[in-house]
């Protein structure tokens, strides 16, 4: 942890600054998938294709969205062949969203080459801080799936 004050901040404008060019090369490897695709629908797509299929309030849940924007979101998924509904085998009136062999291909494809990608920014980084960085994401993100006032 920096020693003075001055050192933190300092600290987290770099964190905050390199977090944002991260969330931008995201927005990339969405655009990458569809040129019509925004990185909530990418986002939407990697969760279902993870959970092997989920309803759509599971997702407004899971990322603190609006139910509005996640069915906004699932549309254009629908629209571009992406995504589809099943009823659910324990009870028809609930729909549950799965990828669709297109969705399950296009996000393969952009797996790959972001894995690539990170293999090719990270190749001469040691097996010490690969386990540090992977930690303290995990960490990071762990504090951030409870929601702030």
């Amino acid at each position: 942890m920096p020693g003075t004050p001055g050192e933190r901040e300092e600290s987290l404008d770099v964190i905050q600054r390199e977090l944002t060019a991260f969330a931008r090369r995201a927005r990339a490897a969405a655009a990458r998938l569809h040129p019509e695709l925004p990185l909530v629908s990418y986002t939407l797509l990697a969760h279902i294709d993870d959970q092997q299929g989920c309803r759509a309030t599971d997702l407004a849940a899971h990322y603190m969205l609006d139910k509005s924007t996640v069915s906004r979101q699932i549309g254009a998924l629908e629209k571009l062949g992406l995504v589809e509904r099943h009823p659910d085998p324990d009870d028809h009136r609930i729909q549950v969203l799965h990828p669709t062999e297109a969705g399950t291909q296009a996000l393969a494809a952009t797996q790959a080459s972001r894995r690539a990608a990170y293999q090719e920014r990270l190749a001469d980084w040691t097996e010490d801080d690969l386990a540090r960085f992977a930690a303290y994401l995990l960490r990071y993100n762990a504090v951030g799936d409870t929601p702030h006032p």
